[in-house]
């Protein structure tokens, strides 16, 4: 709800039906007109905080900003059954997790390596439990990511989380419906913790990349009629 509230009153902002510096309504009013909670509205107002289209202001309520003050990064995926809209973020998503991949496999530790194997032990046991193992997979990708040591990818990492969220709980929910699936997408795990592990760069790059490309044809099949 909170998304859905945030893309509203973004469009009244885009659309300068509220100009910049303007006061936005109090919570307890956008609360009682879109029909939602307080802390939902404070969420989407934070949201908005982030992307730099608002500022807010101590006692005196959050404002319209000024569109030239921050340069920011939106991503809206509006439809994951919108099939160029998944290759694109496809795309995107493999340009970044097959870099990162890359340069955690040349300079990963010996901790790195014992982090990324715990995340990936913790994925076959929500596998074995039965479990679609979203945040395990969610985990074992940030260890990944973290082992770059290079924290513009962790943060980068973190907004595409919170963005694409739903692509990999589709995903994984697809994959735990069709019996054998979810052993294939663990191998394609290992496949990538191995070369990690041998620091092996290009071949860590290209695990990650096939990772991706079935991680889309996965979703593919959930998404057929």
């Amino acid at each position: 709800m909170a998304d859905t509230l945030a893309l509203r009153l973004r469009d009244e902002i885009v659309s300068g039906r509220l100009r910049p510096g303007e006061r936005l309504a109090t919570e307890q009013q956008i609360s009682e007109t879109y029909g939602v909670s307080r802390p939902t509205v404070r969420e989407a107002i934070g949201r908005l905080k982030h992307d730099g289209l608002v500022v807010t202001r101590q006692g005196a309520g959050a404002f319209v900003a000024d569109p030239g003050a921050v340069s920011v990064f939106r991503l809206d995926v509006a439809d994951f059954t919108d099939k160029e809209e998944i290759r694109n973020i496809v795309e995107l998503l493999m340009a970044i997790e097959a870099s990162a991949t890359e340069h955690a496999a040349a300079r990963r530790s010996d901790k790195d390596l014992r982090n990324i194997q715990a995340q990936l032990d913790a994925m076959q046991a929500a596998i074995d439990r039965g479990e679609p193992g979203v945040e395990e997979d969610l985990a074992f990708h940030r260890s990944i990511i973290e082992a770059t040591g290079n924290p513009f990818f962790r943060d980068l990492s973190d907004f595409l989380d919170r963005r694409v969220r739903t692509f990999i709980r589709t995903a994984r929910a697809n994959t735990a419906r069709l019996e054998g699936l979810t052993q294939a997408v663990q191998a394609e795990h290992q496949a990538i913790s191995d070369a990690i592990a041998r620091q092996d760069a290009s071949g860590a790059r290209l695990a990650a990349e096939t990772h991706l490309k079935n991680a889309a044809g996965r979703l593919a099949l959930y998404l057929k009629p």
